[in-house]
């Protein structure tokens, strides 16, 4: 093996002895033995149904599962096709389960899933989640056919989530990535999605696989790049995204370190590139659009607002390095409410996250550390959503999440300001 070739010879050679395949479907997985050969299945039939004529191959990256995680993947029995399809497929699916090397993270094995499409000369590669409840064939002709038929090069996903799933993408990701960019991608860290050749190989040449993005945060790193490299764009409509929910109120710490830290560090690489822009346009959406029964999740905004609380009392003098004093003030008010009056408004909470970013950016303190000492202040935010949002419907939701993003769109000039303030 190569200093720079990152799969072992063993996966190399099985990979020449397939020698080509137009479509590769990857899926990364640890620990996920109750679910993938669900969604090997899904795969294989979608493939099977959609692509009769495509060469296609399903690939497993697994992470060092010790559940028989890739045992289930060798040895799921491919959809009959008298059966389940109206035609045979015409060529052979093949099924590969490879470990993927590098550092730990879902990053190491999106990259052993793109040099393999790489390898196989692929037209289109998608990737789905392993843990999937809710995937069904038709998920892969939605990521696969706009890059086969329409030439785009990424297909986002675009999901019916509960009112009270994804908290850190509603408040924080999309509105975000959405100002900087000036693109709506509605789930900017979805894991499920769409690219193709020239994206597969775009991904491959930058020096991100060896550092921090890598082991986490890689979703956000794929949409961001794909933007800023012009790279043209499309979502697709997947129904409802199932897997196994947590409440907001649960120890979010790590996610919102790793999150956060990537696209703070997205940037300042594109620092140009989203200074530049002002406002945001819609991203076309593929797919039949329909309501769909949701999970329920239960939250718990008291010891939400508990935790903001906490914060306010001990880290204000963190955050007096962060924050303009208003702003602390208005916190102050904040934590002294109670019950259905407690409220972080939208204004405010952009002028925290731009403030934030701003002082990631500056290194005010240690990097990690600043991104943690916010925990209670988005978690406050999330209490004064929910308890806000508590009797709304899916689309009050989402015209309440429009005006959140609008808010972040016109505060962009107060980012600009703090970014390039001097310490």
């Amino acid at each position: 093996m190569s200093a720079r070739e990152i799969l072992r010879p063993e996966v190399l050679a099985r990979l020449g002895h397939l020698g080509h395949a137009d479509i590769v479907v990857g899926i990364p997985s640890y620990q996920n033995a109750g679910t993938i050969g669900h969604v090997v299945q899904a795969a294989q039939t979608g493939l099977a149904k959609y692509f009769p004529g495509a060469q296609s191959v399903v690939l497993n990256s697994d992470g060092g599962s010790t559940d028989g995680t890739p045992d289930i993947v060798a040895n799921t029995i491919g959809p009959d096709a008298a059966v389940v399809l109206v035609s045979h497929p015409v060529r052979p699916i093949h099924r590969l389960s490879v470990p993927y090397h590098g550092l730990p993270g879902k990053g190491s094995a999106f990259r052993t899933i793109f040099r393999a499409a790489e390898l196989l000369g692929a037209k289109a590669c998608a990737v789905a989640d392993a843990d999937l409840r809710s995937i069904t064939p038709e998920w892969i002709h939605l990521l696969v056919a706009p890059v086969l038929d329409q030439g785009v090069d990424y297909v986002a996903p675009y999901y019916h989530r509960h009112k009270f799933d994804g908290t850190i993408t509603n408040n924080v990701v999309y509105p975000v990535t959405r100002a900087l960019y000036g693109q709506q991608i509605r789930q900017p860290i979805g894991g499920d999605f769409g690219v193709s050749r020239a994206l597969v190989q775009h991904y491959l040449g930058l020096p991100v696989w060896d550092s921090d993005v890598a082991r986490y945060g890689i979703d956000i790193w794929m949409t961001t790049e794909a933007i800023c490299g012009d790279f043209s764009l499309c979502q697709a409509f997947l129904g409802a995204k199932l897997h196994d929910p947590k409440d907001p109120a649960a120890d979010l710490s790590a996610m919102l370190v790793q999150v956060l830290g990537t696209v703070f560090r997205l940037m300042e690489t594109h620092a140009e590139r989203w200074d530049a822009v002002q406002g945001s346009e819609p991203v076309p959406i593929v797919g039949f659009r329909y309501d769909v029964g949701l999970d329920p999740i239960k939250v718990n905004p008291a010891r939400m607002v508990d935790h903001f609380r906490r914060g306010v009392r001990d880290l204000e003098s963190i955050w007096r390095t962060m924050f303009d004093r208003a702003d602390l003030e208005q916190l102050k008010q904040a934590a002294s409410q109670s019950g259905s009056g407690f409220s972080i408004d939208d204004r405010l909470w952009t002028r925290l996250v731009y403030a934030l970013a701003a002082a990631y950016h500056r290194r005010v303190s240690e990097r990690d550390a600043l991104v943690r000492s916010t925990l209670p202040l988005y978690m406050g935010r999330v209490a004064s959503f929910v308890t806000e949002m508590a009797d709304a419907d899916a689309r009050q939701v989402e015209a309440r999440l429009e005006q959140l993003c609008m808010i972040f769109e016109q505060e962009k000039d107060y980012l600009r300001r703090r970014w390039s303030a001097e310490i």
